[in-house]
């Protein structure tokens, strides 16, 4: 001990007499690197948004029956589309490679992923525009680092930098964006990845920036919600029932996905004709339920402001559920973050309906942090997302519920990338 503390001693007083010294060009270069990566993710959302809301006004002409072969002639599209360019992968291939592949993302399936994305979510498909934002982004950083010659953790640091951007661009959230970028890689080993939050910080700032000039989306809450009562003690432990309502609701769409993806996987077709087949059935459900179509993102203003009764918000509480198991598992591109948001905020109206008493506000964005947290695995990001897309002004209440979701999910995690690494699991 006398000879570790002796040694630890002359390391401290050597270290003191050295000169502090600044290297701006070290400095200079990687903060470039960083604000790089986020302006090029920026650039690539604020395309890509601009596009998708151009195609979603045309694909809203499309009403009545006529959604249906609308539906199943984009899905049979998109899966032509993947046949024929190959198969860019989904958000656990994404993680894998950040996790066990020192970031290398391969940009080759860039373009089936926007092509493809772009056809399954302005039809209808109830995926959003988030997961193949973070794949193209995330890929593009990684292309662009290797041709820069970083190596090494650098490379990881700036492909998760990527990532980050594509997610703050469409949330307008730098905080929850960046911290995102690093829980939904694993909730276990997140400080081996810790070195890169600063990173992601930088780059989702400048991505934030550019995406809003391309965009002119403005910066406030994405969703308006009734203002609530004054703050109570009380409404962290309501929070945290109304999480645990809504994670049940996860178990059961969580189950139901593993179940379609086996049914999917069992069937030996190409996945054109997968994706064809479940547009058709997506297309069913949005002719029978309207405010299943979509990904949720105007829809969820919708509900705000209408009058529902019981028996309806059932019904479209079990019609979305289904809608996003169909499109996750069949093949059509984008991401259930949004989509889980949506059947939330049906929930939380659904118990608000039952009990008038109940706060709305607490209880719709209580269901959507945990439902969203059981899904994820990403509590504190969840929270911090939910905060800033719902202006709600009470962040305590929302933490309690996310965390809820998170320790009451199931041990397998929907996203199977989430899993530790063997060897690596806790005692």
């Amino acid at each position: 001990m006398r000879f570790k503390t002796g040694r630890l001693a002359i390391s401290l007083r050597r270290q003191a007499a050295m000169p502090l010294r600044f290297n701006p060009f070290v400095f200079s270069r990687t903060f470039f690197l960083w604000v790089l990566v986020g302006l090029v993710g920026g650039c690539i959302a604020g395309a890509y948004w601009l596009v998708l809301e151009r195609l979603l006004r045309v694909a809203s002409l499309v009403t009545g029956w006529w959604v249906v072969p609308l539906m199943g002639g984009a899905g049979l599209l998109a899966g032509l589309i993947i046949h024929r360019l190959g198969d860019p992968g989904e958000m656990s291939l994404l993680v894998n490679n950040i996790r066990f592949r020192n970031g290398r993302l391969d940009p080759k399936g860039s373009p089936a992923m926007i092509l493809s994305s772009l056809l399954c979510i302005a039809s209808g498909g109830s995926a959003g525009p988030e997961a193949p934002l973070v794949q193209v982004t995330g890929s593009t950083a990684s292309w662009l680092a290797r041709k820069l010659r970083v190596r090494g953790e650098g490379l990881r640091t700036l492909s998760i930098a990527g990532m980050a951007s594509g997610f703050t661009a469409l949330f307008g959230a730098p905080l929850g964006g960046g911290l995102f970028a690093l829980e939904i890689l694993h909730h276990r080993h997140l400080s081996e990845y810790f070195q890169a939050l600063i990173p992601a910080f930088v780059s989702s700032c400048a991505s934030f920036i550019i995406f809003i000039v391309i965009t002119h989306i403005g910066i406030g809450p994405t969703w308006h919600f009734p203002v609530g009562g004054t703050p109570q003690l009380n409404d962290a432990f309501y929070a945290t029932g109304y999480a645990v309502v809504a994670t049940a609701v996860g178990w059961l769409f969580i189950g139901l996905v593993r179940q379609l993806r086996r049914g999917f996987g069992q069937l030996a077709v190409p996945i054109y004709v997968k994706m064809g087949g479940a547009g058709l059935l997506l297309g069913l459900l949005a002719y029978y339920v309207p405010l299943a179509r979509y990904f949720g993102h105007e829809q969820l203003a919708e509900l705000l402001e209408g009058h529902f009764t019981v028996a309806f918000l059932l019904g479209l509480l079990a019609a979305k559920l289904v809608a996003i198991a169909l499109t996750v598992t069949s093949g059509w591109r984008g991401g259930f973050i949004i989509p889980l948001f949506f059947v939330g905020a049906t929930l939380g109206l659904l118990i608000h309906t039952v009990f008038p008493s109940q706060s709305l506000p607490l209880a719709m964005i209580s269901c959507m942090a945990a439902l969203n947290a059981c899904a994820t695995r990403t509590p504190i990001s969840t929270a911090i997302l939910l905060a800033t897309l719902t202006g709600f002004q009470q962040p305590v209440p929302i933490l309690f519920a996310s965390l809820t979701g998170f320790f009451l999910a199931p041990n397998t995690p929907l996203i199977n990338a989430q899993l530790a690494v063997p060897g690596m699991e806790e005692e």
